[in-house]
Order: structure tokens, then sequence, then C-alpha cells
């Protein structure tokens, strides 16, 4: 690589409180533009800010959750900037007295990338562009937001989705926001500078504002690197700016010349002199935190024996974590982790339904089928035709099991079933001979229709590859 990246995150989270920041507006997602603020939160004269109590829990358990320190004292500052989504024109921010400091993410790779604070904040409203009107919606303004700004630690995009992947799901399992991407409740600025190999001072860096996709992100990412490094090539100058994301282009280009700290005239907020969390509230929101995912899927891999992957998959939503720990009580974890995520995850498919994790399949009447097939009383494919009745007719795995279900295939009946199987599929024997692994499946196949299911298809395959050799 001709020039190494170096790249700075500052992440936008919109917290899950009830109300707003600063006023009682709930913060529901959507409705009829303009029904969900009052005077406090579109900056009509003589309204004043109360500052959410819970807001400043969350963002401390977000902190905590992060590896931060939390600071007793912090202080609340206006942050001047005259746009059409900030009435009153200025956000109310946090600046040099911030309520964390310091924290981490450590990477699959073993670097860490280095938190520099997370500060609290009012959301604005939004633009809505309609055709050659601009309009506009509050909304989303003042909707509780932590910043999460890292140091410029990131040297690819693949670094960046893994951090922010991380930040999901741990925000996530801790209850403090959704991090639904596709909703603005999770957002991203890119701060992207280049240097050559070996330079130890940053180059002139951009900033990419507001990306909602892990995708647009990639891309704004490696269109960034592209175009500075064809700049320098060129003998040219980055030059510091803001600027937007098409994310049907694939495409940056310029808003406006990058706002310095100066810019913005930070002073105390008058309206809110300081915030304060005692020693003793910041420990019993400690104690509060649950296990994280990190720690959870440690914990599957090294002491459950699940597979990497499903895993994964099992720690990303903590629904579903908690559900897999109910249904897996007194079996095998591994045989109640493959079940979860080849069967039920076959039909819960989308992220939305995996996040609000409640299958009509209760995580008890789960355990009671996968006991059922631990102890050999019912075949996998047995358990897995009850668990899909259970799921339709929401009931136990008992009303599901019939005598033929339980009564299984003799060792005799077995081997009869095999031979026939055998003499009936002369083409895939050949085929299997001949080296195509995948006919022995056929055979097996064969076996297993003429049984509906019940006989056990390991026990079945021996049985075949000893008849023919």
């Amino acid at each position: 690589m001709k020039y190494e990246m170096i790249v700075g995150l500052e992440t936008h989270v919109e917290l899950s409180t009830a109300s707003k920041i600063f006023c009682a507006c709930t913060t529901v997602f959507g409705g009829e533009p303009n029904t969900h603020c009052c005077p406090v939160c579109t900056g009509m004269p003589g309204s004043l800010p109360v500052l959410n109590a819970r807001v400043v829990r969350y963002a401390a358990a977000a902190g905590l959750a992060l590896g931060c320190e939390v600071q007793e004292h912090s202080v609340m500052s206006r942050k001047h900037y005259v746009y059409p989504d900030l009435p009153k024109a200025y956000q109310i921010s946090q600046y040099d007295k911030p309520l964390c400091l310091g924290g981490g993410v450590t990477l699959s790779c073993g670097r860490t990338i280095g938190i520099t604070r997370i500060h609290i904040e009012e959301d604005a409203g939004k633009l809505v562009h309609a055709g050659a009107e601009l309009r506009m919606d509050y909304n989303r303004g003042g909707v509780p937001l932590i910043e999460i700004v890292t140091e410029p630690d990131f040297h690819s995009a693949d670094e960046v989705l893994e951090y922010m992947e991380h930040l999901q799901n741990t925000l996530r399992a801790i209850g403090v926001s959704d991090c639904r991407m596709q909703e603005g409740s999770m957002r991203c600025d890119v701060n992207l500078s280049l240097r050559r190999p070996g330079e130890t001072e940053f180059g002139v860096r951009s900033e990419t504002k507001n990306l909602n996709s892990f995708s647009a992100v990639r891309a704004a990412i490696e269109y960034e690197y592209d175009r500075q490094a064809e700049l320098l090539d060129a003998g040219g100058a980055v030059v510091q700016e803001t600027r937007g994301f098409d994310a049907d282009t694939g495409e940056t280009s310029p808003l406006r010349d990058k706002e310095n700290a100066d810019d913005y005239r930070y002073f105390p907020e008058p309206d809110i002199i300081t915030v304060r969390i005692t020693e003793a509230e910041i420990e019993e929101i400690r104690a509060e935190l649950p296990e994280l995912p990190d720690a959870k899927y440690r914990r599957y891999i090294n002491e459950l024996g699940i597979a990497e992957a499903d895993a994964k998959l099992l720690t990303k939503y903590r629904a579903v974590s908690e559900y897999f720990e109910r249904a897996g009580d007194g079996i095998t974890p591994k045989s109640a982790a493959g079940f979860i995520v080849t069967n039920m995850f076959a039909h819960i498919t989308t992220e939305a339904d995996r996040e609000h994790w409640n299958p009509s399949v209760t995580a008890e009447a789960l355990n009671e089928l996968l006991r059922m097939s631990e102890s050999g009383k019912i075949n996998k494919n047995t358990a897995k035709r009850v668990y899909a009745q259970m799921a339709e007719g929401a009931g136990r795995a008992a009303d599901f099991v019939t005598e033929e279900d339980t009564a299984g295939i003799s060792e005799d009946a077995l081997r009869a079933l095999c031979e026939k199987a055998v003499a009936e599929n002369s083409k895939s024997v050949s085929d299997f001979k001949a080296g195509k692994e995948k006919a022995l499946k056929a055979i097996v196949g064969a076996v297993m229709r003429e049984t509906r299911g019940r006989a056990d298809a390991l026990a079945a395959e021996r049985q075949i590859l000893s008849l023919i050799g």
C-alpha cells in the first residue's frame, strides 16, 4: 500500500429512553412530522431544559461497558451553529468536561482501538427533501445521544466495521440503545487521512458525515482513500472539509469547510450548570451490567464447546442468548446451539425478528423436545418435524410425538431397509465407488424416505457402507 490509512470515528448512538433528553416528549421512532415535539425541543423563547437523569445512567453504563472512566462531575455546553435542523441555533452537548474518558475496544487482531471520550448531547431535527422544497421534521430533535469518539487508530475499513459491530452488540446487550442504523439510532462520521509508510505526522483529514449502514461506511472509506491517494499522487493537497456520502453512487462530495472547536463558540450551558453522578451510583450501574457479548462469546466457545460461528450468532442479541441458555438447561450445549441456529434461524431470518426474539416455541418447550432427542427417545429428524408442528400449533413436544416416533427401527429392520436401498439404487452405488461421495447421501435418503425419517441416518450410513464395501 502506497499510503497508510488513518481513521478516527465519531459514532452517534440514540439512547432508548422513553422521553427526550430535556423534555417529556416521546422518543418513539417515526410518527407524523412535528408531532413528537414541544417548545423545549424546538427551542422556543422562554422554554427551559431539564436533564433526563436516565440519560446520564445509560451513558455511564455505555462508558463502563467500553472500559471508560465515568466522571463524577461533567459539564453541559452550548455548541453553536446555524442550520435548519437546530431551531435555537445551538446544540446542548458536552465539550471540555465530558461524562466518560478513556476506554477501548480490542479487535480480533489484538490491537486496541482507543476511546477518547463519550459525551451526552441532544439530537437535531431531520431535513426532508420533497422535490424542490426542503422541509423540517423536529420529531428527532432532542432525542438523547451519546457520541463515542475514538483515537485515530484504525487502518482499514475491516477494522472500522469490526469495531462498529462490537459497539452495536455491546450497547444492545446492556439495553441502552437498539442501534438500528436503518432508523438512524446509530450513525457515524469517518475522519480519514493518508500518510506515507514510515511518516509520523498525520495528513490532512476529511470528515464524511452521517453514515447509517455498514455498507455505506465501507464504501465511503474506500472512496475517500482512493480520492485522497489520487490527489497526492498528482502533487495536489487534501483540503480539510466535511463531506457527504451518496449511497447511489458510492461517492463522497464536499459539504462545507471543516469546522474546528473554536468555530462552534462553546461555552457552559447556563440552564444546566453541572452533571453530577456519585461513585456509589457508578458502582451500582457497574453491578447492573449483564455479561457482555465478548465475554459470553468466549465462554460459549471455551466452556460450552460451541462452534465459533454458532457462538457469534447466539451472542449477537441478548434475548437469543438468554433463550438458548434456558432451552439448553440440562442437555449438551452444543446440541441446543446447533438446533437453534440450524432449525429456528431458518424460520426466524430477519435481524429485527432476532432482536425482538419471541418465538412461539418457548425455551422450556424446546428444552423438553431436546431432552427427548438427546435421550434417544426420538431421532433428530423426528425432533425437527415435531419442532415445526410445535411452532405452528404452539403445543408441547409430547402433543406431537407418536408411539411410532418413539418405537424406532430395530437393527435387523434397518439392515433389511439398507439392503433394499442398495439394490434399488445401483447407479448411486456405482457413483460412490467411482469417488462421488455425495452419491452415498442419495442411498441414505432412500432409507429415510422409506421410514418417514424415523431411522437413524448415521446408523443407516454405516450399514450401507458395510454392504457396498
